[in-house]
């Protein structure tokens, strides 16, 4: 077979078996496999789609990486219980929405840096044009598995050591406290949703194709002082967004 030949087939087998993978992630996703299930037999699969069970065996495996089933020898393929509701109210606190879904779960530091703020940044944190801002790309995860990816920016020098404070807490909020912020509330939020870009769909272990649920959001202090402006993308297949009008 020619060179040619063969990534042709290469491509052609990768294209089946993500096809797979994707139509099983939506019927989990809808409910026609709830939590707890146990996902047909790898021959019934292979019938469903046309292929044979190498590359449903293969669809499957890439679904347990990303933590929407798990195999188990000699029994078979089970759909993970792993969602939750995340409350969007003026209080939301990610390990809150993690404890509710009997989670446990924390923030991890991906990258810091100090900038200036852009137009849009400067706005959301009633700075002047181009003060220095701390930018803090941060995953948020629940039982070990990506919930969250954001981009976050705090004013500086008020937040000069809030990076550190979340790698030792693994929560904004008591970084926050350390820095002499004691509450904290969200003065807005807006959600939309829309297809993930290569970085956010890498760090959320999912295909660029699934949609994910983007929620903009500033804190303010007890003040009413804005003191974080964050877009964060949430896993659409993993969460479910409540909005609380009233607290």
């Amino acid at each position: 077979m020619r060179t040619e030949e063969r990534a042709e087939s290469s491509r052609e087998r990768e294209s089946v078996w993500s096809s797979i993978a994707e139509r099983l992630t939506q019927d989990i996703a809808s409910g026609q496999h709830p939590a707890g299930a146990r996902l047909p037999t790898e021959n019934m699969l292979a019938q469903r789609f046309g292929a044979n069970r190498h590359t449903v065996r293969r669809a499957l495996s890439s679904l347990a990486a990303r933590g929407l089933v798990r195999m188990v020898q000699g029994s078979g393929t089970y759909v993970e219980d792993f969602a939750m509701d995340v409350a969007l109210g003026r209080r939301t606190r990610l390990s809150a929405s993690l404890g509710l879904s009997g989670m446990d779960g924390a923030l991890r530091v991906m990258a810091r840096l100090h900038l200036r703020a852009t137009v849009e940044i400067a706005r959301a944190l009633a700075l002047p044009a181009r003060s220095r801002v701390l930018q803090l790309d941060v995953l948020g995860e629940g039982n070990g598995r990506p919930v969250l990816f954001s981009r976050r920016w705090f004013p500086l020098p008020r937040f000069e050591g809030l990076a550190d404070g979340i790698e030792q807490s693994g929560s904004i909020t008591q970084a926050f406290a350390a820095l002499g912020v004691s509450d904290y509330t969200r003065r807005e939020s807006r959600i939309a949703a829309m297809l993930p870009d290569e970085r956010v769909a890498h760090a959320l272990l999912q295909p660029a194709q699934r949609p994910v649920l983007q929620v903009n959001s500033v804190n303010v202090d007890v003040q009413g002082v804005p003191i974080e402006y964050a877009v964060a993308w949430f896993a659409g297949d993993r969460i479910t967004l409540t909005v609380q009008h009233e607290e």
